[in-house]
C-alpha cells in the first residue's frame, strides 16, 4: 500500500455462496485505481491491465459486515488486502430474495483520517443461498467453456492477448452458451432457480472483468470463484489438487444433498478433474458436458476417456445445441 497516493479506498466483496446456517464471503480491500473496463484502444487496455495487477492493497484493516436485520460481523484484511469470512449463523434464508441472493453491506472500521473512502464507506456484497425452488446445481468453468481465451494456442499467445488486450465488453461468449445456461438455471419446469457457480484458474485481479463479461452477455448470475495471484506464481506440492478442483469440492461439501451438472472444456484438465470428482462423490453428478476444442490429439484423448467411463453421462460437444438436446432428453431442462 502506498500511503502517499491520493486514490480513494474501497472494499470489493466477491460474490460467494452459503446455506441457511453458514455465511461465507471473500473479497479485497484496496485503493480504487479508477479502472474503466469499457475503454478501448491498445494503450487504454494496457494501462487497465497494469492497474488490475499492480494493485495497492489495504492490509490489516478491520472491516464490518452489516446484514438486512442489522446484525453484524467483523473481519480483517490480510497483508495482501484479501479477507475471507466463514461464520455459522441462523436464519440467513429469511433475508434472501426469490433467487436466493442475500445482500449485505461492508465498511471500514479502521479509521483513515487523511484518505477518501468511496461510496461513503458503504460497499454492497452478495452471497447465494440456493432457493428451495431448485432441483440441482450447475458448476461451470469459464475459460474456453463460455469465454474464448485461446488456452490451446501455441505458446499461449492468444490466451495472453485475449486476457490483457481485449476489454470485457468487446469479447464474445461461445455461441449459445448463455441460452443453455439459462435453460439449466430454470430447470425442467422452466420456473426453477437452479444455482450456477462459475470457477476459473484466473486470478482474483480479473474478478470485475469477468463479472462484467457475464453480466453484459446475459449469463445467469452466480458466484465467481477465482484464485490468489500469489498462488499462481508459487510452488505447487506434487499431490496438491488444482485450485478449481478444490473450489468444486467445497461447493459439493457445502450442499451434501444437492446434485450437480459439471461443464468444462477440452483444452486442459477439466475432463480428468470432473471424472475424479464424480468418482469421489458417488451419485452426486448428474452429467458432465465438455466443450470440444480445435486440437485433434486432445479431442481423441477425451473421446477415449469418455468411451471407457460409464458411471455418469459424459458428453463431448461441439456446440451448445448438442448439450441442449442431451439435457432435454435427460429431463434437466424444459
Amino acid at each position: 500500500m502506498n500511503l502517499f497516493k491520493d486514490d480513494p479506498l474501497q472494499i470489493i466483496p466477491f460474490q460467494s455462496y452459503g446455506d441457511v446456517n453458514h455465511f461465507y464471503t471473500r473479497g479485497r480491500a484496496l485503493e480504487d485505481e479508477n479502472i474503466d473496463l469499457s475503454k478501448r484502444g491498445f494503450f487504454n487496455l494496457l494501462k487497465n491491465t497494469w492497474k488490475r495487477f499492480e494493485t495497492d492493497e489495504i492490509p490489516n484493516a478491520k472491516l464490518r459486515i452489516t446484514f438486512p436485520d442489522d446484525s453484524t460481523l467483523y473481519t480483517h484484511s490480510n497483508v495482501s488486502g484479501y479477507f475471507k469470512v466463514k461464520e455459522t449463523m441462523e436464519g440467513l434464508d429469511t433475508m434472501t430474495n426469490s433467487e436466493g441472493w442475500l445482500q449485505f453491506q461492508m465498511s471500514f472500521e479502521t479509521q483513515f483520517p487523511d484518505r477518501i473512502i468511496q461510496n461513503d464507506n458503504s460497499f454492497s456484497g452478495e452471497i447465494l443461498i440456493p432457493s428451495t425452488n431448485s432441483s440441482f446445481g450447475i458448476i461451470s468453468d469459464i475459460d474456453d467453456t463460455i469465454l474464448h481465451t485461446g488456452v490451446t494456442s501455441r505458446l499461449k499467445w492468444r490466451l495472453i492477448f485475449n486476457t490483457f488486450f481485449k476489454n470485457a465488453e468487446s469479447r464474445s461468449p461461445l455461441e449459445g452458451a448463455a441460452a443453455f445456461y439459462h435453460l439449466l438455471h430454470r430447470g425442467k419446469s422452466g420456473e426453477e432457480a437452479n444455482p450456477v457457480f462459475y470457477v476459473s484458474h484466473s486470478p482474483w485481479n480479473l474478478y470485475r472483468y469477468l463479472e462484467l463479461f457475464l453480466r453484459k452477455n446475459n449469463f445467469p448470475k452466480g458466484p465467481i470463484l477465482l484464485r490468489d495471484f500469489s498462488k499462481i506464481r508459487g510452488k505447487k506440492e506434487p499431490d496438491e489438487k488444482p485450485q478449481k478442483q478444490k473450489e468444486i469440492i467445497d461447493i459439493l461439501n457445502t450442499y451434501p444433498e444437492r446434485k450437480f451438472i459439471l461443464i468444462g472444456d477440452g483444452g486442459e484438465h477439466d475432463p480428468d478433474i470432473y471424472i475424479e470428482i464424480s468418482e469421489a462423490f458417488p451419485n452426486r453428478i448428474l452429467a458432465i458436458y465438455i466443450r470440444s476444442v480445435k486440437h485433434k490429439k486432445r479431442v481423441l484423448r477425451i473421446q477415449g476417456l469418455f468411451e471407457s467411463y460409464k458411471t455418469v453421462p459424459a458428453l463431448l460437444v461441439k456446440s451448445s445445441k448438442e448439450a441442449i438436446v442431451h439435457a432435454r432428453e435427460h429431463g434437466f431442462i424444459q
